[in-house]
């Protein structure tokens, strides 16, 4: 478990990625303000922070300055509606170990804070059917192996091409094998934010996988929602 400080002004972004973060086994403090954001990250002993760019009294970019400048270790991911590639170089040569631009998935952004937090966890056993521990760099069920470092998706000896969002809906049916997430369940790990309950987003990228995975890969549970069986039946589309 990890204690995540969230620096980011806009309520319900903050409140999505608490929440997240919670699911997934850690602790989370929300700084709304650039200065408070500052000495929290200097004296907090947090084990990483989640930081917007656009924040009150002092901008993301000058934090990460000051952290750097002040030599304090603590892992940066920089989370901004500023996706310019100027932006993303300033972010990552300023000494953030990651820059995810908005809108983004929660689940994908959590991905991303166990993978930096790894060298803290301790080396994974050998893979079982089921998924992989918070933490682990592959996920597997059955023949479905999804590499959380790389984004990548292999079934057997198939690299299966997944767009970013495919990936973290993917990602989501393979840490909870054989259970039924409802809709409105994937919406929020998945979209966040960036999408009302009206949509028919989840309908179709369930599609997608399926024609990528096998129709078979995922099942409909009518009136409940979507779930992947353990060792799914598998036909690869790469």
């Amino acid at each position: 478990m990890a204690h995540i400080l969230i620096a980011e002004d806009e309520e319900n972004i903050a409140r999505f990625i608490a929440k997240g973060l919670t699911k997934a086994g850690h602790t989370s403090d929300i700084a709304a303000d650039g200065m408070f954001t500052l000495q929290s990250a200097l004296h907090g002993g947090y084990d990483l922070v989640i930081l917007d760019v656009g924040l009150p009294t002092i901008d993301g970019f000058a934090i990460l300055a000051a952290l750097r400048e002040s030599k304090n270790p603590t892992p940066v991911i920089m989370c901004t509606a500023r996706d310019s590639s100027e932006d993303t170089v300033h972010g990552l040569t300023g000494g953030a170990v990651d820059y995810i631009p908005k809108p983004f998935a929660v689940s994908e952004l959590v991905a991303r804070v166990e993978l930096r937090l790894q060298p803290a966890v301790a080396s994974p056993g050998p893979a079982t059917g089921g998924h992989a521990a918070v933490g682990e760099p592959e996920l597997r069920n059955g023949a479905l192996v999804l590499d959380v470092r790389t984004r990548q998706a292999t079934i057997g000896n198939h690299i299966i091409d997944l767009s970013a969002r495919e990936f973290t809906l993917a990602e989501l049916f393979v840490r909870n094998p054989a259970v039924v997430l409802e809709r409105a369940q994937i919406l929020d790990e998945v979209w966040g934010y960036d999408y009302d309950g009206k949509s028919n987003v989840v309908e179709v990228y369930v599609r997608y996988l399926r024609q990528k995975f096998g129709h078979d890969a995922i099942e409909t549970v009518r009136g409940l929602g979507y779930r992947m069986p353990r060792d799914p039946v598998l036909s690869p589309v790469g």
